[in-house]
């Protein structure tokens, strides 16, 4: 079982390996019947007996969970491994004939465990499947919104950044809050599980604002080159990010309105 899509040139490596071992291990058991053809199907499942496992002599075996295909079978490999309530919601299907050359489950069990050589090459193929899927899951996981700098515990009153200097950091506050000044006047709050200083990370500009914490708070710090990298990787950082100048945007249009009632 295969995950769909581009693979790493490791992972492609271990396919070609993978497929040959079936075969290699199940010589010497006789298949307990004739080969079974079947025509392209939406439901493999249920045409197949559930104490067998079958070794894909022709065709692709597609899978997927949900509404979504996820991962295939090809010649060579052995189907059926997977089985039970944790597979229930898995639907598999092909798209074209199909050739299985099929085998008791119990007596491939016993074959395998009855020589060494069988049972490594067995645990083999079976570990080699893992290590395909937690290559591909490295590959397509998010990384994680974490900074290598870790947290920092502030008292209320604290500068947590100051107006002018060099932006070298992004700030979160993980818990507690802040408040935002320019030139002595507040422009704003930081609430908790803000995104702040990104701004200046950003255009490489010195900081714009002071940020001062408004009571005790615990804040994550996050090393600017790191932030923009995990902006580009990770959407939802992108996504908190603009909905945190906007909610900027929108403190300042409300003070800038403020200001201009009073004058008038």
């Amino acid at each position: 079982m295969y995950l769909l899509g581009e693979q790493s040139a490791f992972a492609d490596a271990l396919i070609n390996r993978l497929q040959n071992l079936p075969a290699q291990w199940l010589h010497g058991l006789a298949p307990c019947g004739p080969d079974l053809q079947l025509e392209s199907t939406d439901d493999l499942m249920a045409q197949l007996p559930g104490d067998q496992l079958f070794l894909l002599t022709d065709g692709v075996i597609h899978g997927g969970i949900g509404a979504r295909a996820l991962f295939y079978w090809q010649e060579g490999d052995l189907f059926g491994l997977q089985q039970g309530e944790a597979w229930a919601d898995c639907r598999l299907c092909s798209d074209g004939p199909l050739r299985l050359q099929p085998y008791r489950r119990s007596e491939v069990v016993q074959h395998v465990y009855a020589e060494p050589g069988r049972a490594d090459q067995f645990l083999e193929y079976l570990l080699g499947q893992m290590a395909i899927l937690a290559h591909a899951v490295a590959e397509l996981k998010p990384r994680e919104f974490r900074s290598t700098n870790g947290f920092k515990r502030v008292e209320a009153g604290e500068i947590l950044i100051n107006q002018g200097d060099a932006a070298d950091h992004v700030f979160v506050i993980i818990d507690g809050h802040a408040e935002a000044f320019v030139d002595g006047h507040k422009v704003g709050d930081v609430p908790k599980d803000e995104i702040f200083g990104a701004m200046a990370v950003f255009t490489g500009e010195p900081r714009n604002a002071t940020v001062i914490a408004r009571e005790a708070s615990t804040v994550m710090l996050i090393p600017g080159e790191q932030f923009l990298n995990m902006t580009r990787t990770n959407p939802k950082i992108a996504h908190s990010l603009i909905e945190s100048m906007a909610r900027r945007i929108g403190q300042l249009n409300r003070q800038v309105s403020q200001f201009t009632a009073r004058k008038d």
